[in-house]
């Protein structure tokens, strides 16, 4: 069996008097496939924000590969780690926005290429090599050269996806990568994923993509209302699930 990458327990994250995580506890392996789904307001994205501390959390412990992410206790008392230290531990995590938060006045590769040589200190040269690479294993070998702007949806998102994976991140966070695409340029970002699971990435996955999360997955995990509230192996959470709560957000899905 692979060993244990994430550690999440008892996360507890509130914005004022809202309490949107409310006590989660989740255990990862290298490799594993992990889709969350869940409503609108479950507390899914905020989970994947907090692992790689674009989200402060109040309570709980994440751990990624046995270090404590974001926060140290010293002497009883709980304490933000320093930027640098915060800086160091969430290059260990890629991300995968909804939006694809690329630079308008960069080319493809440029992208790619800033992270390499701004905090990998990759040459020049090298960092090109590397995004080449990538851009040919997302299918925009070709495109290279060209800015955001001359670029489709579905192609910004595979230039996001492999400006993440270029800075060889242990595990790749997908944020519902598909829901600000045209139903057409869906199936594009989702064949580059399922490539990348086929590679053996540790990959958790926010999605609306049912079938996707049914096919891809090593296990799905069902948020609701800031819990989980049920997790398994996708054909028992999809054809079996267990708690009334999740049966009715599978009729409503686009599962069925």
């Amino acid at each position: 069996m692979s060993k244990v990458l994430l550690e999440i327990q008892g996360l507890r994250k509130q914005y004022g008097i809202v309490e949107v995580l409310k006590g989660v506890d989740c255990t990862m392996r290298e490799g594993e496939v992990i889709s969350i789904i869940g409503s609108s307001g479950s507390g899914k994205t905020t989970m994947l924000r907090c692992i790689n501390m674009l989200e402060e959390f109040q309570g709980g412990r994440i751990r990624l590969e046995n270090e404590d992410i974001g926060y140290e206790q010293a002497g009883g008392v709980r304490k933000r780690k320093s930027e640098k230290d915060i800086a160091r531990q969430r290059a260990l995590t890629g991300m995968a926005f909804q939006q694809f938060n690329l630079f308008p006045h960069m080319t493809a590769a440029q992208n790619i290429m800033l992270g390499l040589v701004k905090v990998k200190k990759m040459p020049r040269d090298q960092a090109r090599s590397v995004a080449e690479k990538w851009l040919d294993r997302v299918g925009l070998a070709s495109r290279a050269d060209h800015y955001p702007g001359q670029l489709s949806g579905g192609q910004q998102q595979r230039v996001a996806i492999a400006r993440a994976i270029a800075m060889a991140p242990r595990l790749m966070l997908f944020d519902e990568v598909t829901s600000a695409l045209d139903p057409e340029l869906v199936g594009e970002v989702l064949q580059v994923i399922n490539g990348l699971a086929a590679d053996g990435m540790s990959m958790l996955l926010v999605t609306h993509e049912m079938r996707f999360a049914y096919e891809v997955s090593s296990r799905v995990i069902f948020m609701n209302q800031g819990v989980i509230c049920e997790e398994g192996a996708p054909k028992e959470m999809f054809v079996n699930p267990k708690t009334e709560r999740l049966a009715e957000f599978l009729k409503t899905s686009s599962f069925n």
